[in-house]
């Protein structure tokens, strides 16, 4: 018996899911973040709590665990000298192919064909494949990239709140919803801010989104710039060839109606998640 495990490790969180030779679910996990960012050693310590809950869960033992095929999507691993150091690392395996978290999201979106799939979470990236050639656009890292994504949105709500504060502008309903969690007090903005990461950014979305939903005008503002960075990471995939284009990620729901009718016509609905993509990395092939 073959075992294939699937890893889809991101900025907020990272799941694993081990199927059987039929591609049946017999364990899975769910852990902390686990971008490359975070370090090697805690990457590592991460991956491993969340492969041991999906191996609890199956029961296998040491013999059944030294048979699996695991397929790991990291995000960051695109760094020089990432994907080195993570092949050095030990894991009890028969065999482990890496590769970004965003591109398992377009393997599993697609099937492995050709296609696109734009990810927007904490962080953004269009992960493209023409002609069986991979390759990105995007995703460079927060702050200097990741348009339209949770953190984006996050950063956003933040400058808009300090402005607030200072009476550079308007207070609105979202302004005094963020500075509200620093008790409307600049310098615990600020000592936030020192040790703030992507994630901790990106939780301040759902704030931004339920307040753009309400109509309050800066949080609309800010949800409409981050759609238009979003439709036109679309119209570049398909510039590039792309035949199709998919979204994924946790902000990509609800980033989809502030989408033009002829932007959404024009997406393509995912054939599987980014954990299907990793266990197609992986090797498995169902019958």
């Amino acid at each position: 018996m073959v075992y294939y495990l699937g890893i889809d490790a991101g900025g907020s969180h990272c799941r694993s899911r081990l199927i059987d030779a039929s591609g049946t679910v017999i364990g899975s996990g769910k852990t902390g973040p686990a971008n490359a960012r975070v370090g090697l050693e805690i990457l590592h310590a991460t991956l491993l709590d969340a492969i041991g809950q999906a191996i609890a869960e199956a029961g296998l033992d040491p013999a059944s665990v030294a048979t699996i095929r695991a397929g790991m999507g990291i995000a960051g691993i695109s760094r020089p000298g990432v994907r080195e150091r993570l092949e050095s690392l030990a894991f009890p395996f028969a065999s482990v192919a890496y590769e970004t978290d965003a591109a398992i999201a377009n393997i599993g979106a697609h099937g492995g064909r050709d296609g696109a799939t734009l990810v927007i979470g904490t962080g953004s990236i269009a992960q493209v494949r023409v002609n069986g050639r991979d390759f990105a656009i995007g995703g460079y890292g927060f702050p200097i990239s990741d348009e339209g994504s949770g953190a984006a949105l996050g950063l956003s709500a933040m400058r808009h709140a300090l402005r607030a504060l200072d009476g550079r502008t308007t207070r609105t309903p979202l302004s005094t919803a963020v500075s509200e969690r620093f008790g409307h007090d600049t310098a615990r903005a600020i000592a936030w801010m020192d040790e703030a990461t992507p994630k901790d950014y990106a939780q301040l979305a759902p704030i931004v989104m339920d307040h753009a939903e309400a109509d309050d005008s800066i949080a609309r503002s800010i949800v409409e710039d981050a759609a238009l960075h979003v439709e036109r990471f679309i119209e570049t995939v398909f510039a590039k060839g792309a035949p199709a284009c998919a979204l994924a990620g946790g902000l990509s729901l609800r980033m989809r109606p502030w989408l033009r009718a002829r932007t959404v016509a024009r997406l393509s609905e995912p054939m599987g998640d980014p954990l299907d993509g990793a266990l197609l990395l992986a090797g498995f092939v169902r019958e």
